[in-house]
Parts: C-alpha cells; sequence; structure tokens
C-alpha cells in the first residue's frame, strides 16, 4: 500500500496577495522611471515668497516639460533634451510661458490683486531626475496699512489631462511672517499670518505618507529589507537603522547643511535597491554578519534621506515653521513606513514557514533587482 504524500502548506491567499502587489509596484516603476512625455501620474510645483513690505517676489520651480506642454507650445520646445536647448527655448517662448503661470498662479494684498511682471531670464536645474524651469516674477502689490497676502496656485490642473493631483508647496517670507503650506486643487489658497500650523502639520504630514506610498524606489527598498530580515529583532533594527539614517540626512539637507545634486543621490538610490535585493535573494540561506548589514542599511539610508529632502524642495534657512513642516513630513513617511512592517512582515514569517517560500521569495526579488537596475542605467544617461 503506498504511502500517502505529505500535505505540503497551501500559500494562503493574503501572500498571493502580496506578490500581486509587487508585480503592479514593478510595472508601475517602470513606467515611472520613463522621461516625462506622456504624463500619467502627479506633479509638484515648488514656490518661494519672499518680501518686506507690499510688494513681494516669487521663483516658481516648475517641471520643464510639462510646463511647456501646458502653455501649449510645439514639440520643439517640450522635447528639448539638453540644458543649452531649454534654455533657449524658455527664452524664445517666453511670453507664452509668462502668460500661462501669470494666469494660474496669483498674489492679492488686502484682498486686491497684485500685478505681475516677469524678472530676468529662465533658469533651468535638475530635480531628481528630471529638469524643472525656474521663473521670477515680481508682483506690484497696491498700498494699504496693515493688509496680508493671499497666495494662489491653480497649476497644471486636472482639465489639462497632462498630469492629476498636482500640488504647490509654498514657502514665504514676507515682512517676518514665515510659514509653508501644500496647495491642491481643493485647497488653492494660502493667507499669510493666519496661523495655519495645524493645517500645516496636517498637510506636510499627508505629503510626506504620499512620497513613500508613491515613491516606489523607497518603496522597494522597504521590501527588500523585510524579505532580508528573519525575525522581529532583525526588522525593528534594521527599520530602526534605516529610519534614523534617512531622518538625519533628510533634516539636514532639507535645512541646507548639506548639499548633494539629485544626479548623485537619484541612481544611487536606485543602486541601493539592486544591492539590498541580491543580497535577500543570495543570501537567504545564510548566516550573515548583522552588524554589517546594518552598516549598509544605515549607509543607504543616509542616501535615501537625501531623496526625500529633494520631494520637499526647500531653500529657506532655519525657522520653527520650517522644522515644523519636516518633522510633519517625516512622520508621515513613518507611519506609512510602520504600517507596511505591521502588514507586510508577518505575511512573510509566515512564508518562510513553508516550502514556498524558495520558489516565492527569489520570484519576488528577481524583478526587483531587474527594476532598479534599469532605473540606474535611466538616472545616469538622464543625468549624463
Amino acid at each position: 500500500m503506498p504511502l500517502p504524500s505529505p500535505a505540503v502548506p497551501r500559500l494562503p491567499a493574503a501572500l498571493l496577495t502580496v506578490a500581486a502587489a509587487v508585480v503592479a509596484l514593478l510595472g508601475a516603476g517602470l513606467a515611472h522611471s520613463a522621461p516625462a512625455i506622456a504624463h500619467d501620474a502627479t506633479s509638484t510645483a515648488y514656490v518661494e515668497v519672499t518680501g518686506t513690505g507690499a510688494d513681494v517676489e516669487a521663483t516658481l520651480d516648475l517641471e520643464y516639460d510639462l510646463l511647456m506642454k501646458s502653455a501649449w507650445l510645439y514639440a520643439e520646445a517640450y522635447e528639448a533634451k539638453t540644458r543649452t536647448d531649454q534654455l533657449h527655448q524658455l527664452k524664445t517662448n517666453a511670453d507664452a510661458v509668462t502668460e500661462y503661470v501669470t494666469e494660474r498662479f496669483a498674489v492679492t494684498y488686502d484682498d486686491q490683486p497684485c500685478a505681475p511682471r516677469r524678472v530676468g531670464d529662465a533658469d533651468v536645474r535638475p530635480r531628481g531626475n528630471r529638469p524643472f524651469a525656474v521663473l521670477t516674477l515680481a508682483y506690484d502689490c497696491p498700498p494699504a496699512a496693515d493688509g496680508s497676502h493671499t497666495i494662489s496656485s491653480t497649476l497644471f490642473p486636472d482639465s489639462e489631462t497632462f498630469v492629476h493631483s498636482t500640488e504647490t508647496i509654498v514657502h514665504y517670507d514676507i515682512g517676518g511672517q514665515r510659514g509653508s503650506q501644500v496647495l491642491t486643487a481643493a485647497e488653492p489658497t494660502l493667507k499669510t499670518g493666519a496661523g495655519h500650523e495645524p493645517h500645516q502639520i496636517r498637510e506636510f504630514f499627508l505629503l510626506g505618507t504620499e512620497h513613500l506610498l508613491f515613491g516606489l524606489d523607497h518603496l522597494l527598498f522597504l521590501l527588500c529589507l523585510l524579505i532580508g530580515a528573519r525575525d522581529l529583532r532583525d526588522i525593528v533594527l534594521t527599520a530602526t537603522a534605516f529610519t534614523a539614517a534617512h531622518s538625519v540626512t533628510f533634516l539636514l539637507a532639507a535645512m541646507g547643511v548639506v548639499s548633494v545634486p539629485g544626479s548623485v543621490v537619484e541612481p544611487v538610490i536606485a543602486a541601493s535597491i539592486a544591492v539590498m535585493a541580491l543580497a535577500a535573494l543570495v543570501l537567504r540561506d545564510q548566516e550573515t554578519s548583522g552588524r554589517r548589514r546594518l552598516a549598509v542599511v544605515f549607509l543607504f539610508g543616509l542616501v535615501h534621506g537625501l531623496g526625500f529632502a529633494g520631494a520637499l524642495g526647500i531653500e529657506d534657512s532655519w525657522s520653527w515653521e520650517l522644522l515644523l513642516s519636516l518633522l510633519s513630513f517625516n512622520v508621515g513617511i513613518e507611519a506609512v513606513q510602520l504600517g507596511i512592517i505591521a502588514v507586510v512582515f508577518p505575511l512573510l514569517l509566515l512564508l518562510r514557514r513553508t516550502p514556498t517560500h524558495r520558489w516565492v521569495l527569489p520570484a519576488l526579488t528577481a524583478p526587483i533587482v531587474i527594476v532598479s537596475l534599469y532605473w540606474f542605467w535611466d538616472r545616469v544617461t538622464v543625468a549624463a
């Protein structure tokens, strides 16, 4: 009489869900890493507003090709690749670009509109792996006794169909009043000196959560850490090392103490994903030095912190308002990170107890290596 075959534990449906989510992330990552020609994601505009009286000056950083498309310019303008060509196109199309921006970014003083005018020529600088046009506008405002400024933005609305859910991060320092706020389609306006700290905390907390949730490179790095961890103590130490490292460089970079070009940071972030994924794939059955792994995680965490700082685009000097924005943003990142760990890590521990882990974990990890190496190549060629 033949012996019955040993029962093989079935893979829980939740684990299959995790695997499907990883596959979806990888597919989105390939699309996300492509040049910003067909925008099917979001965009962020960065604005610094300064002044000592009624009149103010605003410096806007706007994604170059998106700006040229939204101004309804020809492909020759928005497909320009080199900085020299982009500067030439911005100068040639200065009137159209200025008209588009001034119709959608406005400043009022004591509820009276301020008249905008261009200051100098536009510049171009990289943010992450994309070029941003830098425009400076001066706003001549009517005099008032004790008026306050209102800043509003409807840049790159959903109706243009090039992107969706655009956010405008505004930092202002006007007449001793300083603050930061995220403007959205639902809340496109801020009033200076209005005591909006609770709103500021909420908006930058949500911005931090969105950046980790939709920042696929950071998300895949965290997934590699989870796959490589063996037990609860291991993941606690690993997550703590990553959090401590990226928090330090995030704060230092955002406050201007440390400055590393995005053309360096972004390829290194992609390379860090490949390294951690390979480590999780190749060393999964070996006893490796815990201290060595923590040191590597901490080192890469420092680099990821620079990437987080780049998402805020802050170029302001030290202030309590700035610190409030930074801490709220960082807490949002940590909240999502802890939530992912709490959901995914128990499932991975359960998976390790089944025979299927010998093929499921490599099946999850190998595509991450491929995508991260593609990101690395793509970001290096863009920066070159």
